[in-house]
C-alpha cells in the first residue's frame, strides 16, 4: 500500500521536533526551524507532486505520482550508491544508469545527488519504514546546519 504525502509529512511533524512545513516551488517542505528563528529554516525533506522547469526526470505529472526527497549525509548517499555524481547542467539530471521514474525504490535524487540527496517516488508503507532511519540522519544534519547559520547569523 503506498503512504500518502499528507501521511508522511504528518509523520515529520510529529516525529521530528522543531520542524515546520513550507510551501513553495510545487512542493512541501520539512525544515527545522524551531521558534521560527531563521526565515525558512533549514531542510529535513521534500514531497514534491509535480513537474518543475529544472526538475521533470521523475515524470511526477503522471496520476498521483510524488516524490519524497531528503538529504542525508554525503558519506550515507556513498555507502549506498558509490560515488556523489558532478552537479548536472541547468534542467539536467545527474549522470548514471538510472530510471528515475522507478516507484517504491530508493534512488539517488535526479538533480540534487551531488549534494548527496536521495528519494523515493511513492513509497510503500514498508518502504517508509526502511527511509527512517535516513530521514532522521537528515534531521540530525539539518539540526547541525541550523546550529551554524544561527551562530554565524546571531539570530
Amino acid at each position: 500500500m503506498t503512504m500518502e504525502p499528507k501521511q508522511i509529512l504528518d509523520w515529520c511533524l510529529a516525529d521530528l521536533e522543531g520542524t515546520v512545513l513550507v510551501n513553495s516551488w510545487g512542493e512541501t517542505g520539512v525544515f527545522y526551524n524551531p521558534g521560527k528563528v531563521l526565515k525558512r529554516g533549514v531542510y529535513v525533506l521534500t514531497v514534491k507532486e509535480k513537474d518543475g522547469d529544472n526538475d521533470r526526470a521523475s515524470q511526477l505529472d503522471r496520476p498521483g505520482v510524488y516524490r519524497v526527497n531528503l538529504g542525508p549525509r554525503k558519506q550515507t548517499y556513498v555507502n549506498l550508491f558509490g560515488p556523489v555524481p558532478k552537479r548536472p547542467p541547468k534542467g539536467g539530471t545527474v549522470e548514471g544508469d538510472m530510471d528515475f521514474t522507478q516507484t517504491d525504490t530508493l534512488l539517488p535524487h535526479p538533480v540534487y545527488a551531488w549534494m548527496g540527496w536521495v528519494c523515493v517516488l511513492n513509497p510503500s508503507a514498508q518502504t517508509f519504514e526502511s527511509m527512517k532511519p535516513l530521514i532522521r540522519e537528515s534531521y540530525m544534519f539539518a539540526k547541525e546546519k541550523f546550529e551554524k547559520r544561527v551562530k554565524k547569523t546571531g539570530v
